[in-house]
């Protein structure tokens, strides 16, 4: 049986890292893509809706550009290699699953477009009418004009925060690994892990940095990272060998994340997010009341740092340093730093004004 059947996953993301879909030479793997158009149209028969997320642009677009190193010894290089490279790219996937009968349709996103609420609300809206329309969905972020400052670095976040997006079921990052080991997959000894039901200090200790081939971005922490952000959305998610002719109609080698329970679709947005504007530290009688469902007040955060304005996302870090909320700042970083360990009644006086009900409130919080 197939990875995530249409039976028990109505929306699916599929993404395709780099070493997958161009050879070393840095040409396009068209039979082996030829079968993975193959497999999406399959399940689209089936009634499962499909998106792709595409690696591949960059180094399309260095053979073509000749550049050196893959077309990453700058920025520049990077800049000019999507964008020579992504027209390529949207073609042959136009072309491979038009084969089969499907409609694609290109999607190009920067780390602002599904940071920002408004932003990821409209990119939510245009994905689901694709789907529902029967359209295949090509993804891949716009790195011809994203900067270091907003990139995601790695499609691996990217699927899952368009599976978030998407309100998807489930993910599959098919890559040049079969999943997850509990050490670097060529030390003697590696034991490959089929399951992880929850995404702990252990698990992260078993991840690896780097990529295999030498052209993708993304190594094992940024699955991983992947995972926990599909997790908090409720959606599951896999990574697969993409090593073989047909990976997504055979039971292909993988490790699945099991999601947690769905968050509310606010909630899962504020998970996910891979930026924030400041950072507040808590005292443990805090951390306390947040895992009991608190809001957090004023009296029990003991710093804060970022220039951050009411309504930006911040990361809230108990007394060892470790993050383990997120939310929406009720104040701009000036107002918060005056009423620090504050009770209410001070923190009129410290404002001049009368204080709102916290710091973070609940419903615009998070736990990680």
């Amino acid at each position: 049986m197939s990875l995530f059947p249409p039976a028990s996953c109505a929306r699916l993301i599929v993404k395709i890292g780099s070493a997958l879909l161009i050879d070393t030479d840095g040409a396009v793997r068209r039979e082996w893509l030829t079968g993975i158009a193959a497999d999406i149209a399959a399940r689209t028969k089936e009634g499962q809706q499909v998106a792709v997320v595409s690696s591949g642009a960059i180094a399309l677009g260095a053979r073509r550009l000749g550049l050196a190193k893959g077309g990453r010894a700058s920025l520049e290089d990077a800049q000019a290699a999507a964008a020579t490279g992504q027209i390529a790219l949207s073609q042959v996937w136009a072309e491979v699953l038009g084969a089969e009968g499907l409609t694609a349709a290109q999607m190009l996103v920067t780390l602002d477009d599904l940071e920002h609420r408004r932003r990821y609300l409209n990119a939510a809206a245009t994905l689901d009418r694709l789907l529902s329309l029967g359209v295949v969905p090509v993804i891949n972020e716009n790195d011809s004009v994203a900067t270091a400052e907003i990139r995601f670095g790695d499609n691996d976040r990217l699927a899952a925060r368009v599976a978030q997006a998407a309100g998807a079921g489930g993910v599959i990052l098919l890559s040049d690994i079969d999943g997850l080991y509990d050490r670097n997959p060529s030390l003697e000894g590696a034991r490959h892990v089929a399951r992880v039901d929850r995404i702990d200090a252990a698990i992260e200790a078993m991840a690896d940095t780097g990529s295999a081939s030498g052209m993708g971005s993304g190594g094992m922490v940024s699955k991983i990272a992947a995972a926990r952000i599909a997790g908090a959305a409720g959606a599951n998610l896999a990574i697969a060998s993409g090593r073989t002719p047909r990976p997504l109609s055979g039971e292909a080698r993988h490790t699945l994340f099991v999601a947690d329970k769905g968050a509310s679709a606010r909630k899962a947005w504020l998970a996910g997010g891979l930026t924030a504007k400041g950072r507040l530290s808590i005292d443990a009688g805090a951390v306390k009341a947040l895992g009991g469902g608190a809001s957090l007040l004023a009296a029990g955060v003991t710093g804060a740092s970022g220039d951050f304005q009411r309504g930006d996302i911040l990361d809230i870090a108990g007394p060892e340093g470790r993050v383990v909320a997120r939310g929406l700042s009720e104040y701009p970083a000036a107002d918060v730093a005056a009423i620090l360990g504050l009770g209410r009644e001070a923190q009129e006086a410290a404002l001049g004004y009368a204080p709102r009900s916290a710091v973070v409130h609940r419903d615009h919080l998070v736990l990680l």
